[in-house]
């Protein structure tokens, strides 16, 4: 173990002096210190409509503390999970992921709002199956790649097989319609099709193929098409299709170098749709200024490469499912904090996108934790296997 990763590790020694357990701090203060951010500008920017809708200020706070702890629940649950039994689950979490993305067009079980199905009624608890299918989708790749190594880099079948499977569930997210969770998904996939070595040209041309369908069906639908373009100038229309991102330019321009100050923005008060969710990073440029937005940026930059220096780690340790489901999370979250990021800047047009441990929403949070519990799996099983190999070497001395 090198000197930089043992400046992030925290261990316990057993009564034999043995390392018995380890968590990577660096990936575990960057986390907590996102979620802690969240937490606060979820509280700030519902504060107006949570008094509007439900008489108390802080009912999405609460709501999202809830989340907070379910999370945590299922994150150390996670945590004790081998790797090994997540290889043997990926078929069946595929089609779990189908499944899910069809029953949100049943009557009675999937929900509607602002014209997109994407949530399970679930007991009072509003379920979005994509956030799993996102996740379940990284667990069988990682899988596949595992199984048909040779295959995916020598031949186009091996390298189509999975991609037919990834494009049922992009057309399910797309009859949603959840364009921004199609994206994430496919980008993700290949991204991690391309560090699994498949055949330069092959990718390309497939590359250049999802490119044509996605724009093709964005020029027959005049919502997606409105959508694409309206970002480039919003100001044309300031008060229909660009109203939402001229609000978060807004924002960003009233928060200059150091910020309105914390709980002092004036566009979560019912000007800039969605504060609380999708645009919460515009209500945190509004009060913290642009030292609020590097500090969140740099924790982002410093979350996704410590989660590829994790993936690296299992890499060089010969864990190649451990290595590609770790690519493949960092992969996600980094793309979904880009194109959130993007949005929000009016650099990218609008997705309805998450930002990751910040945003808010239950089935978003969740999923995240249980992701990063298992990176904090990868890492312990990879330097587990260290500790293994220095033991024998001791006992061969």
């Amino acid at each position: 173990m090198n000197a930089p990763s043992m400046t992030y590790r925290s261990m316990k020694m057993d009564k034999q002096g043995e390392q018995s357990w380890q968590l990577d701090y660096g990936l575990l203060i960057t986390t907590v210190a996102l979620l802690g951010f969240g937490l606060v500008m979820v509280g700030s920017s519902s504060v107006s409509i949570a008094e509007q809708q439900y008489a108390t200020p802080f009912h999405y706070l609460w709501r999202q503390i809830a989340y907070l702890a379910f999370g945590c629940v299922a994150a150390v649950i996670t945590l004790k999970i081998p790797m090994r039994i997540w290889q043997e689950l990926g078929p069946g979490l595929i089609m779990l992921s189908m499944l899910l993305l069809v029953l949100v067009f049943i009557p009675g079980l999937g929900r509607t709002v602002n014209g997109s199905t994407r949530w399970l009624n679930m007991a009072g608890f509003n379920l979005q199956p994509s956030e799993l299918v996102k996740l379940f989708t990284l667990v069988y790749l990682a899988g596949y790649l595992v199984r048909h190594h040779e295959r995916v880099k020598a031949t186009a079948g091996g390298f189509l097989r999975p991609l037919l499977l990834m494009s049922i569930l992009v057309t399910l997210l797309l009859l949603e319609p959840d364009y921004g969770a199609a994206a994430v998904l496919l980008m993700s996939a290949m991204g991690l099709m391309w560090l699994a070595g498949v055949r330069f040209l092959q990718f390309f041309l497939l590359l250049g193929a999802a490119s044509s369908v996605l724009a093709l069906l964005a020029y027959i639908s005049p919502y997606r098409m409105e959508r694409l373009t309206t970002f480039i100038n919003p100001w044309a229309d300031p008060f229909d299709s660009g109203f939402q991102l001229t609000q978060a330019l807004i924002a960003f321009g009233r928060g200059e170098w150091f910020g309105t100050g914390l709980g002092e923005s004036v566009q979560k008060l019912f000007y800039l749709p969605e504060a609380h969710t999708d645009f919460v990073f515009a209500v945190l440029a509004e009060e913290l200024g642009l030292f609020g937005v590097l500090i969140v940026i740099a924790l982002f930059t410093f979350l996704v490469f410590r989660i590829l220096h994790i993936a690296r780690q299992a890499e060089l340790r010969d864990r190649p499912f451990a290595a590609y489901l770790a690519y493949g999370i960092g992969l996600w979250i980094g793309l979904q904090v880009v194109i959130n990021l993007g949005v929000n800047m009016g650099i990218l047009p609008t997705k309805g996108l998450t930002l990751p441990f910040m945003s808010y929403g239950g089935s978003s949070l969740v999923v995240m934790m249980i992701a990063i519990a298992m990176l904090l799996r990868v890492d312990y099983e990879t330097h587990q296997d260290d500790r293994v190999g220095q033991k024998r070497g001791r006992q061969a001395r």
